[in-house]
């Protein structure tokens, strides 16, 4: 009872006539951002986050909800329309909802798609209001050693399951890592990487640093390869589904949160391999598997299911501990500690007003981007259509306006676009920007977490595995690196036993 009374408290908050209204402009900024070639939901955020200075902490996260889920659905509807997914998890959206749009299916492919994210949403953000409190009960009685091995194992798994080279992954890792030890120490108070700059002294804000790799970074990558033609947007017409289409999509529909909460809450968490399996699944289970890579309903209505439901599992984690599993957690973790708060065990006790409001909000986020965004679908295929050089000129101007406000200091735009030449150079040599933003982000609390337990051990490094806890997070550890070593043997014993008989 006490979770619902919780939430009916939370919904009071959410529903006031501010607050619905920073909801409705959060999904309408989202989705014009997040609908933009080669911006996902991650930068829509980090570029918005400057937009909510100056307002109230409750106000500012229901805000980054209608954000959250607007950008999500834009970075899909560049992947259904020109092919261009906006972010890594609308990559499977892309095998079957471009090809609907060739065939003049586009508007049924957009609305299998939005009602996919208000089921997956709906049905994942249950899943949250359900497990959250009882998951953050639980990590209270976790320990240094303990934190300290869940912030290990998050850096193995988002760096082991990005990109096309682990050694790469590891190597944005460390430079994220880097980045986030520039200020005092804080033990000793003494200055690492400043340069004698008494402004690095605070060290680089988590800000400053999203939008660089995200923003600038992405923006330099563009004109570096930008082309004096631009994609030409399809247009879209009605987007509404007949009976048939419905028929085909409400199953994946409801298949698509139940793969996709559970890998979004883990701490390698993510929708890019759980819209993969859903894909799978849907065409194995499908009475026309032949239309799949061709325009089946199927392909979009429970990958994009899937994401939505994803998402939520990954604020399971980044709320009740504080760890960012995605590029979008890490933005919003950012958007956290910007207003002192410290996502954790502790949030729901602490800020019980500020975190049920953002769990109802992500309820009210849900409907409002179906109920806007279905009628709205062919003016933002038109925003497709702004040249490219007039559109990231205006991301860099928008991006260096946000980078000043954060302490109104020429610093800042400095280390901006120096962190944007960073994420240039990350992109031209294959390095993934997601295992840099939760090394900024996590390093400084795992460097944290590792003195207290060795403090706690008096220096014995046993102190790290003194838990059953830890043993068993660090035997994961140890089954993700060992892993693609043991699956090259696998098929050698099997080629070799059928040698032998």
């Amino acid at each position: 009872m006490d979770t619902l009374d919780n939430l009916i408290a939370g919904f009071g908050t959410a529903l006031t006539p501010t607050h619905l209204l920073l909801a409705a402009v959060g999904v309408l900024l989202g989705t014009a951002i997040g609908v933009l070639p080669g911006i996902g939901p991650a930068m829509a955020v980090a570029l918005l986050l400057p937009v909510t200075y100056g307002i109230e902490p409750t106000g500012a996260f229901i805000m980054f909800a209608g954000i959250y889920f607007g950008g999500m659905f834009g970075g899909s509807t560049t992947s259904i329309l020109l092919n261009t997914p906006g972010e890594t998890a609308a990559v499977v959206t892309a095998i079957d909802g471009h090809p609907m749009a060739r065939k003049g299916r586009g508007a049924q492919a957009l609305a299998a798609a939005a009602i996919g994210h208000f089921i997956g949403g709906i049905v994942g953000t249950v899943l949250l209001v359900l497990l959250a409190p009882t998951v953050a009960k639980l990590a209270v009685d976790i320990g240094a050693p303990d934190y300290f091995a869940v912030m290990v194992l998050a850096f193995i798994a988002v760096t082991s399951v990005l990109g096309t080279s682990r050694v790469r992954g590891f190597a944005s890792l460390g430079i994220g890592l880097a980045i986030g030890l520039v200020g005092l120490d804080p033990i000793t108070g003494q200055a690492r990487l400043t340069f004698g700059s008494l402004h690095l002294a605070d060290g680089i804000d988590v800000v400053v640093v999203a939008v660089g790799l995200f923003a600038v970074g992405e923006a330099l990558w563009v004109a570096a390869h930008l082309r004096r033609t631009t994609g030409t947007a399809i247009p879209v017409g009605r987007p509404w589904l007949d009976r048939d289409d419905v028929r085909r999509s409400w199953k994946p529909w409801l298949r698509g949160p139940l793969i996709g909460f559970p890998f979004g809450a883990v701490p390698a968490g993510g929708a890019e391999i759980p819209t993969f399996l859903s894909y799978v699944t849907e065409r194995k289970l499908s009475k026309h598997p032949e239309e799949f890579g061709h325009g089946a309903i199927e392909g979009v209505a429970g990958p994009e299911a899937t994401a939505s439901a994803s998402a939520a599992g990954t604020l399971t984690s980044m709320l009740t501990l504080g760890l960012p599993t995605t590029a979008t957690a890490a933005v919003m973790l950012a958007a956290f500690q910007q207003y002192g708060i410290q996502p954790g065990p502790l949030l729901f006790a602490r800020e019980p007003e500020l975190v049920w409001a953002l769990i109802a909000s992500l309820f009210i986020g849900t409907v409002l981007l179906l109920v806007l965004n279905l009628p709205l679908a062919p003016m933002w295929a038109k925003l497709l259509r702004i040249p490219r050089a007039y559109l990231y000129s205006g991301i860099l101007f928008f991006a260096s306006v946000g980078a000043y406000a954060v302490s109104a200091d020429v610093l800042d735009l400095v280390l901006l676009f120096a962190i944007g030449l960073v994420g240039f150079m990350m992109r031209r040599f294959g390095l993934p920007v997601l295992p840099a933003i939760i090394g900024v982000i996590l390093g400084p609390n795992a460097e944290q977490q590792l003195r207290r337990a060795l403090q706690l051990s008096d220096g014995d490094l046993s102190g790290l595995v003194n838990t059953t806890f830890s043993v068993t997070v660090y035997a994961v550890i140890a089954l993700i690196l060992l892993w693609p070593l043991v699956r090259k043997l696998l098929p050698v014993r099997k080629k070799a036993v059928q040698r032998i008989t």
